[in-house]
């Protein structure tokens, strides 16, 4: 099955506290776009963001420059229906992140929780770092989360591959510079645990 009739299986048949994934909000991710003291209109684009609540507090916070990337339509759907008529202010994706057709040295936060680490092979890790790097502008941040070293070796029965945050700069290095680190561990809706690493990279 290919990438997107993965997910698009997996958003249409799992609720979300099915997916193990889930959180009512991304504390972490917050607190590290909060510690940035970004401009509210800064663009952010939140790359494989599904149906995930960052959007909602983004908007919460005041931002209003928002975009949402994901390869599943249903999930992207789902999180518009959530909103209601807040959704029709961000801009929705449906896309690859490392083809997807985004403007040049646009972004100010580029956001990702848990694409990264499922890019398991050096060509598609070159891919989506240098989107990335076009797609920012200079001076702007990257919030890379994926599983520490000591995280899940699979996640919804694919393979990852784990960071630490040192190895993550490593990877997007030299357009990235390391500015913060953070980790989290992440309890699932059944109560187990998953080791997240993040990395908060600048672009140069």
């Amino acid at each position: 099955m290919d990438p997107q009739s993965h997910w698009e299986a997996v958003y249409r048949g799992k609720g979300e506290r099915e997916t193990s994934w889930f959180r009512e909000h991304l504390d972490t991710s917050l607190a590290l776009i909060d510690g940035l003291a970004l401009d509210r209109a800064t663009p952010v684009i939140d790359v494989g963001g599904g149906r995930s609540t960052l959007v909602d507090d983004l908007l919460a916070r005041g931002y209003t420059d928002l975009s949402v990337l994901d390869l599943s339509e249903s999930a992207l759907a789902q999180a518009r229906e959530r909103l209601g008529a807040a959704g029709a202010t961000v801009a929705w994706h449906v896309a690859d992140v490392m083809n997807a057709a985004l403007p040049d040295a646009h972004y100010g936060l580029w956001h990702d929780r848990a694409v990264f680490h499922f890019l398991v092979d050096d060509a598609a890790r070159a891919a989506y770092v240098a989107q990335a790097a076009r797609a920012l502008r200079p001076g702007g941040h990257a919030i890379i989360a994926t599983f520490a070293p000591d995280g899940p070796e699979k996640c919804s029965g694919l393979p990852v591959r784990r960071y630490a945050a040192a190895e993550l700069a490593a990877a997007f290095a030299p357009a990235f510079r390391l500015v913060n680190q953070a980790r989290e561990v992440h309890r699932t809706p059944w109560d187990s645990t998953q080791a997240f690493g993040y990395a908060v990279l600048q672009h140069r």
